[in-house]
C-alpha cells in the first residue's frame, strides 16, 4: 500500500469507486481508496439499483443523467466488464391533480435539460404498461431514459477503470484514525500503516458519522431500514417479449421494476424505522436485517392491486438493509465545514442512482476548486450545528416517510421543528406568523389574520395571497416591521480588514466610516459564489451580513481567503446579533417616536450606517432595503431584540405599523428587480451576466473571477438576465419554468410571484440565447404557455 497519495477516499461504495474513476479519468491518478471490507459492502450491495433522470432540481437532474450514460454505455465500453443495464424506461402513475401538476413541472426541467419526459393519460399508460390497472388513475409521467443497473457490476467496473488508469485499492484496510500533520496535509491511519494525502474523502455511506468524527465533524445523517420484496415467477411478465419499465405510485408509496420473469416490490412506510443511530456496529459489513414484512404488507398489497398479476406470484425473499437520509433528502457532496482539502461524497438515499454522477460532480469541484454546477441542493456545508440528533433522527424519518411526496413550491416540512428562534418569535407567533424555515431559524412567512394557520400546498392557489397583498400595502403606503434574524453575520477586525475586504469580490469595499457595499465573491471562472452586504463601522472595523442558507459556506469562503493576512480576525456572530427591518414612508417618523438621531437623508443617507440609540438600546442602523422603499435594518443584541421589538410596538397604531413576511418581501423585491442569492445567483452565472453591472468595479483592481468574468461577457453566447412581465394566466410563476421564443427554449424562471405594488405578474429569468424578440415570448407554467415581456426598467419606482 502507499504512504503518501494526492487523495484518500474511505469508502468503497459506489460513491467512492464513482468518485475514484472520474478523478482517474481526470489525471489525478495518484489517489487511493480505502475499504474497511469489500467493495460494495453497505448500502450498495443490497440496493435494487433503480436509476432515473427525475428530479425537481437541474442540478440533481443532470448528476442523475449521467449516472444513466455511464451505466448504460461508456463503463462497459472503457472496461469490457459488464454492468447489465436494462434501459426499460420509467413510469409514476397518479390518482392526485396536484401531482400531475408536479409532473408538467419536472417535463419542463427536463425539456430544459434536453431530457424527454412525457405526461401520459390512462390510455396512454395502459398501452405501454398492458398489466397496470388504470381505472381511478389520472395519468402518468414516463420517463423514457430511465432503467436499472446491478449494483455491485457497477461499483466493481467503476472499481476496474480506476485501477487501469493508475488508481490504487485497498480493500479490507480499516481506518483507525484521520488528522491533519505537520506538513497541513492529512495523515490516514489504517490497519495496514498510514497513508499522508493533501486531500481526503469521506464517502464512506452507512459509516459516514463515524468516520466523519474522525475528522471532527458531526454529520446529520441517519441509516434508515428499507425493505423491498422480491417475488417469484409472474406468468404475464414471462410472456411478454420486453422488459416492461420501472412503475412507481408515489400516493401509495410504491415501486415495481421487473427482475427476470419475477417483480422486485418496493414499498416505503410513512413511518419509517432509524437504525443505530448512535452508532453503527465495528463488525456489520454486507449484512441484512430480519425481515418485518408486518410494516410492508399493506402498501405491497395496494401495488398487487394496481398490478394484480403480481399477486399470483409468491415472494422468494425480503430485502430489508440500511440506507442513508439526510434531513432533507439529498446527499452531502463537497467540502467539509471548517476544514481544508476535506470534503464529503455520502448520504445519499439513492446512492446507485446518484452515485456515477456524483462522483464526477465532486472530481471536478476537487480538481477546479469550484463546483460544476450549482451546488445549492447538495452542498455539503447546508446544515449547521442545530442539526443534533433529535434534529437529524425526525427529519430523516420524515424524509422517509415523504420519499414519494410531492415537492410543492414553498413548502415547509414540519419535523424538527422550532429549532433556532429570536427573541421576538413568540410575539409573532401571537401576531399570526405562519413560518418557514431558513438555515434551522423559524423565519414569518406570512401574518395570517386566524391563530394556528398554515399555508396550502398548491401549484396553484395559495391561501395566503390577500394576506400578502396586506403586507405589500403596508410596507408601501405606511409601514410595516418584519424579523430578518436569519441573517448569517460576521465581525471582521483588524488592521488588514480593508486590504483584505477591497479584493475579496466584484465590487470595492466601503471607502468612509459608516458606508455600506454591496459584494458578490466570485469563484475563478467568474460565477458568484456568495453575497455579502459589507458595514464599515471603521479602517479596521467592518460588519458582514449575508444569506441565512450560506452561513457556513461564507465563514469558509472567508476563512480561506484570510490566509495570508496577518492583522484580522473574523468571527461568525450569527447567533448573538437579531434583526428588524423597519420599511415603508412612515419608517422615518416611527423610529424618530422613541429616537434621538438624525435620520433625514442628509443626516442618515442611503447606503450608510451608524450606531445609535433607540428607547436607550444601543443598535446599529444601516439605511438599507431590499423592498424598495425608505427603511432600516436595525441590528440588536439578540437579548435586546425584545425590549426594541416592544419600544417600536408602542407606537404602533399611530402609524398604522404591519408586518411583511419573506413571501411578502419577495413580492416587493421583484417589482424592483432585486436578485436573490442562491435563486437568481449561482455559481453557474457571473455578476455581469446577472445584471448586477452597477455592483461591479474592475478598474485599477484584482480580484478572484475578475477575468474570467470579463471575458464571458465578451462571449456572443453569454447568458444573461432579464426581468419579465407575464400575462395573468391563474397561476403565478415561481422556478424553474422554460421560457419559449418561437418555440425553442431559450430561458429559465429563476424566481417569479405577483407584484401587488404594481398589480402586474413578475418573473426573473435566465437567458441563454437573448431574445431576439422580447416582447413574444411564452413561459411554460404547468403545460400552460404564458405570454411574457422583456421589462426594459423595473415597474416601480425605477427612478429609486
Amino acid at each position: 500500500m502507499r504512504s503518501h497519495a494526492r487523495v484518500v477516499i474511505i469508502g468503497g461504495g459506489i460513491m467512492g469507486c464513482s468518485l475514484l474513476y472520474h478523478l482517474a479519468k481526470l489525471g489525478w491518478t495518484d489517489a487511493v481508496l480505502v475499504e474497511k471490507d469489500e467493495l460494495t459492502a453497505g448500502s450498495t450491495w443490497h440496493a435494487a439499483g433503480l436509476c432515473t433522470h427525475f428530479a425537481h432540481h437541474l442540478t440533481i437532474m443532470q448528476m442523475r443523467a449521467h449516472s444513466v450514460r455511464l451505466y448504460k454505455s461508456v463503463l462497459a465500453e472503457e472496461t469490457e466488464q459488464p454492468v447489465s443495464f436494462h434501459p426499460c424506461g420509467a413510469l409514476r402513475v397518479t390518482t392526485n391533480p396536484d401531482r400531475m401538476d408536479e409532473f408538467r413541472q419536472v417535463q419542463g426541467i427536463g425539456r430544459f435539460a434536453g431530457f424527454d419526459f412525457h405526461v401520459l393519460d390512462p390510455r396512454e399508460l395502459k398501452k405501454m404498461y398492458p398489466l397496470v390497472r388504470i381505472q381511478d388513475l389520472l395519468g402518468a409521467i414516463y420517463e423514457p431514459l430511465d432503467g436499472h443497473v446491478d449494483p455491485s457490476q457497477a461499483t466493481h467496473a467503476l472499481a476496474k477503470g480506476a485501477r487501469a488508469l493508475g488508481a490504487t485499492i485497498s480493500r479490507h484496510n480499516r481506518v483507525q484514525s484521520i488528522e491533519k500533520v505537520k506538513s497541513n496535509e492529512w495523515c490516514v491511519r489504517t490497519e495496514e500503516g498510514e497513508i499522508v494525502s493533501e486531500v481526503v474523502v469521506n464517502a464512506a455511506g452507512t459509516w459516514c458519522r463515524e468516520v466523519g468524527a474522525m475528522m471532527g465533524l458531526e454529520l446529520p445523517v441517519v441509516p434508515m431500514l428499507h425493505q423491498y420484496l422480491v417475488m417469484d415467477r409472474v406468468a404475464a411478465y414471462a410472456e411478454l417479449d420486453r422488459e416492461l419499465p420501472i412503475i412507481r405510485d408515489p400516493e401509495e408509496s410504491w415501486y415495481v421494476r421487473q427482475e427476470g420473469d419475477g417483480v422486485i416490490i418496493g414499498p416505503y412506510e410513512r413511518s419509517g424505522v432509524a437504525w443505530s443511530v448512535d452508532g453503527v456496529p465495528k463488525d456489520f459489513t454486507m449484512e441484512l436485517l430480519p425481515p418485518a414484512l408486518d410494516r410492508v404488507q399493506d402498501i405491497a398489497a395496494c401495488a398487487t392491486a394496481r398490478i394484480p398479476v403480481i399477486g399470483e406470484a409468491g415472494m422468494k425473499t425480503i430485502v430489508n438493509g440500511p440506507i442513508t437520509f439526510t434531513p432533507d433528502g439529498n446527499p452531502l457532496i463537497g467540502p467539509a465545514f471548517n476544514l481544508t482539502n476535506a470534503y464529503l461524497l455520502t448520504g445519499s438515499s439513492m446512492g446507485v442512482m446518484e452515485g456515477g454522477g456524483a462522483g464526477k460532480f465532486l472530481a471536478e469541484w476537487i480538481i477546479a476548486g469550484e463546483p460544476p454546477m450549482d451546488p445549492l441542493p447538495v452542498d455539503s456545508r447546508r446544515f449547521g450545528d442545530y442539526a443534533d440528533r433529535a434534529y437529524r433522527v425526525d427529519k430523516a424519518i420524515e424524509c422517509f416517510g415523504r420519499q414519494f411526496g410531492i415537492h410543492y413550491p414553498f413548502e415547509e416540512r414540519p419535523a424538527g421543528r422550532p429549532r433556532r428562534t429570536s427573541q421576538v418569535y413568540n410575539e409573532l407567533k401571537d401576531s399570526g406568523a405562519v413560518f418557514g424555515a431558513a438555515y434551522g431559524w423559524e423565519r414569518p412567512n406570512w401574518f395570517s389574520s386566524k391563530t394556528n394557520d398554515a399555508s396550502t400546498l398548491s401549484f396553484r392557489s395559495n391561501n395566503w395571497v390577500h394576506a400578502v397583498r396586506r403586507e405589500c400595502e403596508s410596507v408601501r403606503d405606511n409601514v410595516a416591521v418584519a424579523d430578518l434574524s436569519a441573517f448569517a453575520k460576521y465581525e471582521v477586525r483588524g488592521a488588514d480588514a480593508f486590504d483584505f475586504l477591497d479584493q475579496i469580490g466584484a465590487n470595492r469595499a466601503p471607502q468612509r466610516d459608516g458606508a455600506v457595499a454591496l459584494m458578490h465573491c466570485l469563484h475563478r471562472s467568474g460565477g458568484i459564489e456568495s453575497e455579502f452586504t459589507i458595514t464599515r463601522f471603521a479602517g479596521d472595523h467592518f460588519y458582514l451580513t449575508s444569506a441565512a442558507a450560506a452561513e457556513r459556506r461564507d465563514q469558509d469562503l472567508l476563512r480561506e481567503r484570510a490566509q495570508g493576512y496577518a492583522h484580522l480576525s473574523i468571527v461568525n456572530v450569527t447567533k448573538q446579533v437579531g434583526v428588524l427591518g423597519v420599511m415603508g414612508p412612515e419608517s422615518r417618523a416611527l423610529l424618530h417616536e422613541c429616537c434621538d438621531a438624525d435620520l433625514d437623508s442628509a443626516g442618515f443617507p442611503w447606503l450608510s450606517a451608524q450606531q445609535i440609540e433607540i428607547a436607550g438600546i444601543p443598535v446599529r442602523a444601516l439605511r438599507i432595503s431590499y423592498v424598495g422603499e425608505l427603511g432600516w435594518e436595525l441590528h440588536v443584541a439578540m437579548d435586546k431584540q425584545r425590549e426594541l421589538f416592544a419600544a417600536l410596538m408602542t407606537h404602533r397604531q399611530k402609524y398604522e405599523t404591519g408586518w411583511y413576511g419573506a413571501f411578502a418581501m419577495n413580492s416587493l423585491r421583484l417589482e424592483k428587480g432585486y436578485r436573490a442569492w442562491g435563486m437568481d445567483l449561482t455559481t453557474e452565472r457571473t455578476p455581469l451576466e446577472s445584471g448586477l453591472d452597477l455592483f461591479v468595479k474592475t478598474e485599477d483592481r484584482e480580484f478572484i473571477g475578475r477575468d474570467s468574468m470579463l471575458r464571458r461577457a465578451q462571449d456572443p453566447e453569454r447568458w444573461s438576465m432579464a426581468l419579465l412581465e407575464l400575462d395573468e394566466a391563474g397561476c403565478d410563476p415561481f422556478y424553474s419554468h422554460i421560457v419559449f421564443e418561437q418555440g425553442e427554449p431559450i430561458g429559465m424562471v429563476t424566481s417569479g410571484g405577483y407584484g401587488y405594488g404594481v398589480n402586474r405578474v413578475l418573473a426573473l429569468a435566465l437567458f441563454r440565447a437573448a431574445p431576439t424578440n422580447g416582447q413574444n415570448l411564452r413561459v411554460l407554467i404547468l403545460d400552460q404557455p404564458v405570454p411574457a415581456r422583456v421589462l426594459d426598467v423595473a415597474p416601480y419606482d425605477p427612478d429609486n
